[in-house]
């Protein structure tokens, strides 16, 4: 059986102004991006809130981005406003995304294939044409990211989350020194003036499983987090940093632990 993705999507860029228009629009810096590399990004709102990720791949007349594939139609359409005279043509494809694990082998039959650029141990990350081969199971896929802590689209929150409380920073998917960008500005001053209150944890239940949906994180009797990516006792939760320390986190009645990831800085918990 052929595992892949089936959240996510695939459209690609072709023009003589790929590079150069997206550029002006994402998060990070494309000028990294080679035919053996990714790069990890995200278009904001105006006012620098989430509306999307993607990683970006190099294959060679055109840039190929791996997005949610419910965002796809919204990527397409968004994307091409900002067009205007630019050489550049925005189309959905039917390649999909299947991963592996780090020393899994990749497939050498795949458009594209390249190191999941956001941390090590990320394993890597290919896009295959419909026949082409398959990757890792999504189940193992989302045991791998939740204990690396990684996230996907379901983690965020549409023109909600800052691109740093998903830990964007943290994990190479914001430039500090590209050009102007749509969002900038307050993903810029956030950084800068360190105002990230909450941030995207992996965490875990001492026992039991969390809920299938939903799922609060308490401290006392105050609510300081909320459950989203879930399997079995691990999770991902955005958590008040002013709770990162509490010694009595709960969910469900149940003691929960941030299980920090070895990217994030130590100097920062």
């Amino acid at each position: 059986m052929q595992e892949y993705l089936s959240h996510r999507a695939v459209l690609s860029f072709t023009g003589t102004d790929r590079t150069s228009f997206l550029q002006g629009l994402i998060t990070n810096d494309l000028q990294s991006l080679t035919a053996t590399t990714a790069v990890w990004s995200a278009l904001l709102t105006p006012q620098g809130r989430w509306l999307s990720e993607f990683f970006l791949h190099d294959a060679s007349d055109r840039i190929l981005m791996d997005c949610a594939a419910d965002h796809a139609d919204m990527l397409v359409k968004r994307l091409s406003r900002f067009r205007l005279r630019a050489d550049v043509q925005i189309e959905k494809t039917s390649f999909r995304v299947i991963t592996g694990a780090e020393n899994s082998p990749s497939p050498e039959t795949a458009v594209a294939c390249a190191p999941d650029p956001r941390c090590e141990g990320a394993g890597w990350r290919a896009l295959v044409s419909e026949t082409g081969p398959g990757g890792e199971t999504p189940a193992a896929f989302l045991e791998r990211r939740l204990t690396l802590g990684l996230p996907d689209v379901m983690d965020f929150e549409s023109e909600q989350t800052l691109a740093l409380e998903a830990d964007m920073d943290l994990l190479h998917g914001v430039s500090w020194k590209k050009g102007c960008y749509m969002g900038q500005e307050l993903t810029a001053r956030t950084h800068y003036r360190g105002l990230v209150k909450r941030r995207l944890l992996p965490v875990v239940l001492s026992e039991g499983t969390f809920p299938a949906e939903g799922g609060v994180i308490i401290a006392g009797e105050r609510e300081v987090g909320d459950i989203r990516s879930r399997s079995g006792n691990q999770a991902l939760a955005m958590l008040r940093r002013d709770a990162w320390s509490s010694p009595d986190l709960t969910c469900n009645g149940r003691p929960v632990s941030v299980a920090w990831p070895v990217w994030f800085p130590p100097e920062m918990r």
